[in-house]
């Protein structure tokens, strides 16, 4: 038996009064801990009037599961918690424990705010700005301000250079990526730049392999090509690692490594440059 054929299923519901980015990213968090579970979720976000809050009561007496929230209003809270009390079900604000820890230790009182973590801004403006810089320097485009960038992104096709960009992006982290291919040249300047911290991207020849395999079957390809040859692909990588070698920088092993883990390695690395730096 399959392991997903052996998985039990649960309810999952989410209420917010926001967009529930963080609730979202909690729940999975910890429903990542019980393999032998998958949730199913239910996400209410913007729940900010008592008739938005009915509609997620409904689908909760419908499909009763755990309820977490994040809501402000202490009126729509009350009547969750009070609801969900009634019907039965878990219900538990997943913020709360961590205001009272901050509330002790800052011997203050929270002032709770709508959407707060999502206010407009320099920290909202550095996130847009890093975002547009990416999107415009992604694949090797847009060469003439590297020195712009935070970050610079060196791979061979299929490294998950483009997502680690613009997750960094996400995080204000102006960031740019650049292939690098064999018998093409990479930009003269690249190694005299000093402002960004430049990271090669390798895998397993196997492992590249086998995504742009998937690649071109999603585009109908099936026709025998070099993209897809083992002895190519080590070929790229022996340049790769060349290249990182004789210019000393970092390269991370993306083989087994999520998007969201590639990048926790890169900004640890330029946390730890800027520390230097100081």
């Amino acid at each position: 038996m399959s392991q997903a054929s052996s998985q039990r299923y649960f309810h999952l519901h989410l209420v917010s009064d926001a967009t529930g980015e963080t609730l979202n990213t909690v729940a999975k968090a910890a429903a990542a801990q019980y393999s032998d579970f998958r949730p199913i979720a239910h996400i209410y976000a913007l729940v900010r009037t008592p008739s938005q809050l009915n509609r997620a009561l409904r689908e909760i007496e419908e499909q009763p599961g755990i309820v977490l929230f994040t809501l402000i209003n202490p009126d729509i809270r009350r009547h969750l918690e009070e609801q969900c009390e009634a019907m039965g079900v878990p219900c538990l604000s997943i913020l709360d424990p961590i205001i009272s820890i901050l509330s002790q230790y800052l011997n203050a009182t929270s002032r709770p705010q709508v959407a707060g973590q999502h206010a407009l801004n320099s920290d909202y403006f550095r996130r847009i700005d890093a975002l547009n810089f990416t999107m415009s320097h992604d694949d090797g485009q847009s060469i003439d301000d590297l020195e712009k960038a935070d970050v610079l992104i060196l791979g061979v096709s299929r490294t998950s250079k483009t997502p680690t960009s613009i997750y960094l992006a996400q995080r204000g982290v102006r960031t740019a990526n650049i292939p690098v291919v064999p018998g093409i040249a990479l930009p003269a300047k690249l190694c005299d730049l000093k402002g960004p911290l430049i990271v090669g991207l390798i895998a397993s020849a196997e492992r590249i392999a086998q995504i742009r395999r998937h690649r071109l079957l999603s585009l109908k390809e099936s026709r025998s090509t070099d993209y897809i040859d083992p002895r190519q692909i080590t070929d790229e990588l022996m340049l790769m690692k060349t290249l990182c070698s004789n210019n000393d920088w970092p390269m991370i092993d993306v083989t087994r490594r999520s998007v969201e883990e590639i990048a926790a390695t890169i900004l640890n690395m330029l946390s730890d440059n800027k520390r230097i730096d100081k």
